[in-house]
C-alpha cells in the first residue's frame, strides 16, 4: 500500500473509530494485535491519530478467583450503566491454553444480553503468555475504546493466580470479586491481590448465601483493615452483591465513581495516569529493544547458545546477561 493510501486508509479508521463504530474499533483493536511490523507501525500511526480523544473514561479493572460470576457481574452491571446512558466497553482476557496455544474466548456468550446492546462492545482477547492477567495491547485497547467514546471501560482479568499488578496499572478503581465459601475465603484470594483492592465485592450474596456473605463480608474488613495499617492513604471498601438477582450493583457503581472523583479532585488521578503512561512505554521499549536484539542473526545465535549454557546449568542467569549485555555494548553498572 502507498504512504498517500495508507494514511488515507488511516484516516478513514480514526473517523470511523470517532464516530462510534463497533465494527471499525474491533479492525483497530485487531490491528494493534497483530505481530506483523507493518501492522505494528500502522496501529502506533492510528493511536497517535486518535491521542487527543482518550482519556475521558472511568477506567474499571475487575479480577477474581475462577467461579466468582465476575461475567455474569459485568453482564449486569453493563446493563444498569447503559440503561443510565453510559457507552460500556468491556475489555475480557481469557486464558490461553499451555499446551495448544488456544482461548477459550467465551464471553459474549457470558455477557450475552450486554452483547446485543447498541452502547456496548465486547472485546474476548487472549491472554496468549502475559502474566498479568492482561494481554500486552490491552492499554492501547483501552484508549481504542475511548476514542470511539466509551465513557466506562471495564477490563476483566484471567484471575488464574497470576500477578495482577498489571491491570492495576493501567485503570482508576480496581474491584476484586470474592464469593462466600464455608470459612476459607480470605485462602481463595492472595495477599498480593487484597492489597491492589478499592473495592472487595462479595458476590452471590443470595438464596441461602446471604448470611454466609456477611460474614465473608466481614472477615474481608477485618483483614483489608490490618493490611491497611501501613498505607495511610489507602481505605479500600467491602461489600456484598447479587450480579444474579441485580441487589447491590447500583451500591457498587456508586463506590466506584465515589472512588474516581476523590482521587480526580485531588490530583492523584492525573498522577496516576501520567505514571501509567511512563510505565507503558518502558514496557513497549523493552519488549521491542528484546525482540530487535533477538531479531539479528548473530545475537539470535548467541543468545541461543548462552540460553542453552544456563539450561544445562553450565553458566548463571546472571554471568549469561552480563555476556548479552557486552554483546550490544552495555557498559558494566559501577
Amino acid at each position: 500500500m502507498s504512504g498517500s493510501k495508507r494514511a488515507h486508509s488511516l484516516d478513514d479508521l480514526a473517523k470511523a473509530i470517532r464516530a462510534g463504530d463497533r465494527v471499525a474499533l474491533g479492525r483497530a483493536i485487531t490491528l494493534i494485535e497483530s505481530v506483523k511490523r507493518e501492522d505494528q507501525l500502522r496501529a502506533q500511526d492510528l493511536l497517535e491519530a486518535l491521542l487527543p480523544y482518550t482519556g475521558k473514561s472511568i477506567r474499571v479493572g475487575i479480577s477474581g478467583p475462577p467461579g466468582a460470576g465476575k461475567s455474569t457481574l459485568i453482564d449486569q452491571l453493563g446493563l444498569n450503566l447503559i440503561a443510565q446512558d453510559h457507552k460500556v466497553a468491556v475489555l475480557a482476557v481469557d486464558p490461553t491454553s499451555s499446551r495448544t496455544g488456544g482461548s477459550i474466548l467465551g464471553d459474549k456468550t457470558r455477557m450475552g444480553r450486554l452483547a446485543g446492546e447498541a452502547n456496548a462492545f465486547i472485546r474476548p482477547s487472549p491472554a496468549g503468555a502475559s502474566l498479568g492477567g492482561v494481554t500486552k495491547t490491552t492499554r492501547e485497547s483501552i484508549a481504542l475504546a475511548e476514542a470511539a467514546g466509551f465513557d466506562v471501560v471495564l477490563v476483566e482479568t484471567v484471575g488464574v493466580g497470576q500477578s495482577e499488578t498489571a491491570v492495576s496499572d493501567m485503570v482508576d478503581v480496581f474491584v476484586v470479586v470474592a464469593i462466600p465459601g464455608a470459612g476459607d475465603e480470605l485462602q481463595g484470594i492472595k495477599r498480593g491481590l487484597l492489597e491492589l483492592a478499592d473495592i472487595v465485592a462479595v458476590n452471590k450474596a443470595d438464596s441461602d448465601n446471604v448470611e454466609r456473605a456477611n460474614r465473608a463480608a466481614m472477615e474481608y474488613r477485618t483483614a483489608l483493615h490490618i493490611l491497611a495499617a501501613g498505607h495511610p492513604n489507602w481505605s479500600p471498601v467491602v461489600l456484598t452483591l447479587s450480579a444474579r438477582d441485580n441487589k447491590g450493583l447500583d451500591e457498587l457503581w456508586a463506590k466506584i465513581t465515589e472512588r474516581h472523583s476523590s482521587i480526580a479532585q485531588s490530583g492523584i488521578l492525573a498522577e496516576r495516569r501520567s505514571d501509567q503512561a511512563a510505565a507503558w512505554m518502558r514496557e513497549i521499549f523493552e519488549e521491542r529493544l528484546l525482540a530487535a536484539f533477538k531479531g539479528g542473526r548473530r545475537a539470535a545465535r548467541h543468545y541461543q547458545e548462552l540460553e542453552d549454557k544456563v539450561r544445562a546449568g553450565e553458566m548463571t542467569p546472571a554471568a549469561a546477561a552480563a555476556e548479552l549485555g557486552r554483546l550490544v555494548g552495555l557498559n558494566e553498572p559501577e
